[in-house]
């Protein structure tokens, strides 16, 4: 895994500044855009190792924090910016935005874990010829609410088999899509997919997805 200052990157979305790490094989194939979840950063251990096994894939990834450090300070004690689902998709689309100045011919993808999901497919849905695949781990698709019939990019959606409450509401969500999509549910993995094995799964899945629409 990558050191956590390799690859260091500032992104510059209107007044603010993003932190960010990307890291894209030579001939890569696509770069995917990683959108952290409740209380997660860019250094997060889960989207790191699923970040790595895409680059084995010859994918590019950029992990993003898409709260500054203030914001993340204020939101540790809050937690009320992790839910605003309007403003971190507005970031996630000023990076994809950003990234695609910087890569001009390559396609670009979105995963999501945990609130991120939800703020990933309103991203896909204000921007359709940017966004061209979108992976959801753990997520809230929910959380996209009228963003969700817009929706064009192939979407995979991936829930612990023990994370009932997440089960129902990927389901809604599901429906609500007419893109390409998918939902994969992993057997005995709970809400973080802390499991022996089930986040290997989720990269693999991501992995395939992301190799076949990128």
């Amino acid at each position: 895994m990558p050191a956590q200052d390799e690859g260091l990157v500032h992104v510059t979305i209107g007044p603010i500044t993003l932190d960010g790490n990307l890291l894209v094989p030579a001939g890569a194939s696509g770069i995917v855009l990683f959108a952290h979840g409740s209380g997660s950063s860019r250094f997060s251990s889960r989207n790191r190792y699923v970040a790595s096994v895409l680059r084995d894939a010859n994918l590019g990834t950029l992990l993003i924090d898409l709260l500054t450090p203030r914001e993340e300070q204020r939101d540790n004690i809050t937690a009320e910016l992790r839910f605003d689902i309007g403003m971190l998709a507005d970031r996630l689309v000023g990076t994809a935005d950003w990234l695609r100045a910087q890569h001009a011919n390559t396609k670009i993808g979105l995963f999501g874990a945990s609130t991120g999901g939800g703020a990933a497919l309103v991203a896909a849905a204000e921007r359709p010829e940017l966004i061209h695949a979108v992976v959801s781990r753990g997520g809230r698709p929910d959380l996209a609410g009228p963003a969700l019939p817009r929706v064009n990019a192939p979407t995979l959606l991936i829930v612990g088999g023990d994370d009932v409450p997440v089960i129902g509401m990927n389901r809604e969500a599901y429906d609500q899509m007419n893109c390409k999509r998918r939902m994969e549910i992993v057997p005995g993995a709970t809400h973080l997919f802390e499991e022996p094995g089930t986040l290997e799964k989720v990269a693999e899945l991501a992995r395939d997805w992301f190799k076949r629409y990128l």
